[in-house]
């Protein structure tokens, strides 16, 4: 799996000039991409997705990811092959490396 993050606080130039700034800056976006190459049928790719997801839902609730981002989570093919807490280690593996956990 791949992540790649954007930090809003360091483009500013692409801000939005009529939305309260700092509501804006303080928003956090999360994407999950599995494509076509990694499965033809969109069954095993939704549940790929679904897992990820499942993972990140109380990590989103209880707010233990840094606020102000906008995250692509793009998984791989062997993403299909992993059970949930491979799938688990990895997600939080790839936060981590990107500093997006709040500690």
């Amino acid at each position: 799996m791949d992540i790649k993050t954007l930090e809003l606080d360091k483009v500013r130039a692409y801000w939005p000039k009529k939305i309260d700034l700092e509501k804006f800056e303080k928003q956090l976006k999360l994407a999950i991409s599995v494509g076509l190459k990694v499965s033809k049928s969109a069954v095993k790719r939704n549940r790929a997705k679904r897992q990820i997801r499942e993972y990140l839902r109380p990590l989103l609730r209880g707010g233990k990811i840094k606020e102000g981002f906008y995250i692509l989570i793009n998984a791989r093919a062997e993403v299909l092959t992993k059970n949930f807490t491979e799938i688990s280690q990895e997600v939080e593996l790839l936060l981590r490396r990107s500093n997006l956990f709040l500690e």
